[in-house]
C-alpha cells in the first residue's frame, strides 16, 4: 500500500519509554498517518555525548519497543550517517526516499521550545509539517520569547496535539536504574529486560 502520510519521530531514546510510544500512537490516530518512523540519533548536538548510551543499545531498545505495531518502523539513517544528527538532513533524506508523501515531524513541546537553536529551520519547514505534542492544558503561544526566530512557515504548517500527562522521562528512568529502583510499567517489558540483561545505566564503563 502506498504511504501517503508519514510521521517521523527523532530522538536519543536513551531509553525509549511509554511516553514516546503513546505520543506516536495518539498522533498516528489523530492525523490518520499511514506509518510512523522512529529515528534514533547518532550524536544529538544539544546533548552531552558522555551521557548518551552507545547507539547499538539505543537502536536495539527502539526495535524491541515498536515490535508488534504494524504502523511503527525504525530507521538507522542517522546512526549510519555518523556525526552530529541534524533533523533537517534526516527529513531531507526521507523526503528523497518517499517523493510525494506528506511528511510530519513529531516532537514534544520541550524540544520545540529549543527550535530556534536547530539547524536550518527554514529548510525544515519547507520539507515537512510539524506536529507538536503537548501536555493537556498547555497553551502554545507564538509570542513567547523562546519561539523567537521560529519561521512563520513552520507555524503555518503546524499541528498541535495534547496527550495524557505521563510524567515519564528517559533521565528519570536512568536515575532509577542507577539507584536499583524498579522501572516496571515505565517502558515495555522487553526494553526493561534488555536494560537489566545488558546492565545498562548502572554507571559501568561499558554503558558509554
Amino acid at each position: 500500500m502506498a504511504i501517503r502520510s508519514l510521521g517521523i519521530i527523532g530522538g536519543t531514546f536513551n531509553p525509549i519509554h511509554y511516553g514516546h510510544l503513546i505520543a506516536a500512537e495518539f498522533t498516528r490516530e489523530a492525523f490518520a498517518l499511514d506509518r510512523i518512523i522512529f529515528v534514533p540519533s547518532c550524536r544529538p548536538p544539544h546533548k552531552n555525548p558522555e551521557e548518551i548510551l552507545d547507539s547499538r543499545h539505543r537502536l536495539a531498545m527502539v526495535e524491541i519497543a515498536v515490535r508488534g505495531n504494524p504502523f511503527f518502523s525504525v530507521s538507522t539513517l542517522e546512526i549510519d550517517r555518523q556525526g552530529l544528527s541534524y533533523s533537517v538532513e534526516t527529513v531531507d533524506s526521507i523526503r528523497s526516499m518517499h517523493p510525494g508523501t506528506n511528511l510530519y515531524f513529531i516532537l514534544g513541546i520541550d524540544a520545540f521550545m529549543l527550535m530556534n537553536t536547530w539547524k536550518d529551520t527554514e529548510r525544515l519547514a519547507e520539507l515537512c509539517s510539524m506536529i507538536v505534542v503537548t501536555r493537556p492544558g498547555y497553551e502554545l503561544n507564538p509570542a513567547d520569547e523562546c519561539f523567537a526566530g521560529v519561521p512563520l512557515l513552520m507555524w503555518q504548517k503546524m499541528e498541535v496535539i495534547a496527550i495524557p500527562g505521563f510524567e515519564i522521562s528517559s533521565s528519570a528512568i536512568r536515575e532509577r536504574v542507577a539507584q536499583r529502583k524498579t522501572i516496571r510499567y515505565l517502558l515495555p517489558s522487553g526494553v526493561e529486560d534488555y536494560i537489566h540483561t545488558n546492565q545498562l545505566y548502572r554507571g559501568d564503563p561499558d554503558d558509554l
